[in-house]
């Protein structure tokens, strides 16, 4: 028991910043693009507990964590936010340009953090074993929770990320269509990556195509990163 609680924690961590992180982005890049919104609110700030979602943020990343732990004994697959940094698009000289750079933000500081966490690798090989180890095993957690962060938010689904830069690429018929799935765009992504995938598992019909691209694109990812920091792949 003592074991699984220090691995939560030890997850926990890199999961909190990653999204904290993530978040203070959009408010940075839209404080740059003009918009005081969040700064005037207090959000632009770098306090895990200024960006809390109860539901986002610790539930149901505490029941993936515990579950994939209990079941597997690794964390294999990680999902969440925060709540959202508040923005003002019509501060913006362009709304709909500037809502996509804002949008943007948050996946790039995600694969920023991956690729910083990977270039720590080379100051870990210098630590005694047992230091090296857990700080090894927390940069891991770090890179993975990253990448899986910043690529599920270019999910091109508003409110997610991809679906605000989907919004500001498309042509404005269908961008303003497509803006409108917001209502309803968190409960797309949770039927979608988890309702009906456990579902359509107990008729035996497989069904997973987001855990699948995953799957196959997160080694890949990983490699990449660890390539970008002169890291060897098998560190």
């Amino acid at each position: 028991m003592k074991d699984l609680v220090l691995q939560v924690l030890l997850a926990a961590i890199p999961a909190i910043a990653a999204i904290t992180l993530h978040e203070a982005a959009h408010g940075y890049a839209a404080l740059a693009l003009g918009d005081d919104t969040a700064r005037v609110q207090g959000r632009l700030s770098l306090n895990p507990l200024r960006h809390i979602d109860r539901v986002g943020t610790i539930l149901l990343p505490g029941v993936l964590l515990i579950g994939q732990l209990l079941t597997m004994g690794r964390v294999a697959f990680m999902f969440g936010w925060a709540k959202p940094v508040p923005v003002s698009a019509w501060k913006f000289r362009d709304p709909r340009r500037g809502m996509m750079l804002v949008a943007a933000a948050g996946p790039a500081m995600n694969f920023l953090l991956a690729w910083l966490a990977a270039l720590s690798f080379h100051l870990i090989d210098r630590l005694p074993a047992m230091a090296g180890s857990v700080a090894g095993g927390l940069a891991i957690d770090f890179i993975v929770f990253n990448l899986v962060l910043g690529l599920f938010n270019l999910l091109p689904i508003p409110p997610l990320d991809g679906g605000r830069i989907a919004v500001g690429l498309l042509p404005l018929a269908l961008a303003r269509r497509w803006a409108g799935l917001e209502r309803a765009g968190i409960l797309i992504v949770m039927l979608g990556v988890f309702i009906l995938p456990a579902l359509l598992s107990q008729f035996g019909i497989r069904f997973d195509p987001v855990h699948d691209a995953f799957d196959r694109l997160l080694p890949g990812a990983i490699r990449l990163v660890l390539r970008l920091a002169g890291v060897d792949d098998g560190f």
